[in-house]
Order: structure tokens, then sequence, then C-alpha cells
């Protein structure tokens, strides 16, 4: 396990105008994760982030309610405990949280892969018919694994290919490029080592973030790595 610094909380050293954060806390009598993305600040005084739009626009989040922060920030993951103080409702909705006191870093290890059961799908890049479906196992801010039951010939290393996945909880990739690496047949089909080439061509279809595909997968990984991240 990657190990977890424990330091005072100073703005440069956290705070980035634009990060995407996870929020988790308790409501109505339920806890979430809630996607938010952090708007300002003011120094040792409170943080203002967008309005959740999972939360609802109408729902009222009580002064107080014990909130847990963490997002990346320089290779780090970061995350503090905190509270909700106050909220704007006009000319948008606006959330205002607590200055944390400590804040708590974990550098991760480099490309971090974490394990995925998500459907996807694969279409050679020099064809408007060569499309198949798999299964995604693994996935990396490199690459992925992919298992595919029943491989077509076309399908080998080298190939170059346009990816569309699910990223669970976070939103739906597609026109990502691959290139296949390598390729292994076995009895339940060929396994795929894909490495991603970002072109800023890739899109996502956010669910309450922002950001790049680059910055959701990055998101996304280090998230599920590191699950117990800050400690509730």
């Amino acid at each position: 396990m990657n190990a977890v610094t424990t330091l005072q909380a100073t703005p440069a050293s956290f705070l980035t105008v634009g990060l995407s954060l996870k929020l988790s806390f308790t409501l109505n009598g339920q806890k979430g994760m809630y996607g938010s993305t952090l708007l300002g600040w003011k120094d040792h005084a409170w943080l203002v982030c967008e309005w959740p739009l999972q939360a609802g626009h109408g729902t009222e989040i009580p002064q107080g309610t014990p909130c847990t922060v963490s997002y990346l920030h320089d290779g780090k993951l970061v995350g503090y405990r905190t509270e909700i103080r106050d909220r704007l409702s006009a000319p948008v909705p606006l959330l205002f949280l607590a200055f944390p006191q400590t804040v708590e870093e974990m550098h991760l290890r480099k490309h971090a892969r974490v394990s995925s059961c998500e459907p996807i799908v694969l279409a050679r890049m020099d064809s408007v018919t060569a499309i198949v479906g798999g299964l995604l196992q693994n996935l990396s801010i490199g690459g992925c694994s992919v298992i595919v039951p029943q491989a077509p010939a076309w399908l080998r290393a080298g190939t170059s290919l346009r990816l569309e996945f699910e990223l669970a909880g976070l939103g739906h990739v597609t026109n990502l490029t691959g290139l296949v690496k390598s390729s292994e047949a076995t009895e339940a089909g060929c396994i795929l080592g894909i490495a991603f080439r970002f072109q800023d061509m890739e899109y996502i279809e956010y669910r309450g973030w922002g950001g790049s595909v680059h910055q959701a997968i990055e998101q996304w990984t280090a998230q599920k790595a590191t699950d117990s991240f800050p400690p509730q």
C-alpha cells in the first residue's frame, strides 16, 4: 500500500481551480459519492465548488454535514475531512465547504492498473464495418486488457483501433485510439493488450464531472486503486 502523509493545509500545495472533486457525505440517511469541480477558495476559510448534479438542484444539505473530499493533484491522491458550510442557488448553484485543517496525500504508482468488467467496442481505424465486441478486464492510464471471445483475423498486434467503453459511474468514452500491442489465444478467447494513443479526438460524456478523457481515466483508475482513501 502506498504511504499516506498528513500535512498542514497550505493552499498552493493541494488546491488548483478546475480540479475534479469526489465528495462523500450522507444525504437523506444514505451515504453517497458526488462529482463536482473546484471553483475557488478563501485561505483558511472556505472552498467553493459546483453544486453536485447527482444531488439534485432542489436538495437541502444541512449546514455542518460532514464531508470528505478526494482528487488527483500533481500525481498525488489528495484527501481531507471537511463539512458543508452553505449553498448558493442563484445565479448558478454553488456549494461551500469548510477549509480543511489538515490534508492527507498518497503518492501513486505510475499507471495504476485496476480490474474492470465492462463491455467494450473495438473498431478498426481504417474500416467502417470491422467492429467487434469484447470485455474490458483491466484498465490504466496507459492502456487496457481486453478479452474477445471470437477474434476476427484482422484483430492482431499492430492493429490501430477506435475504442468505446464505460467508466462506471463517471462517463462513456468514445473514439479513443488504441494500438494492439499483444494478442494471446486462450480457451476463453483472445486476450489483447492495448496501448492508448490520446489524440484530442476522444470524447467522454460526463456525469457531473469535467475534464478530458485522459484526466477521466487517470481519476477513475486512481480512485478505484485507493477506494479506502481518505479514511472516513
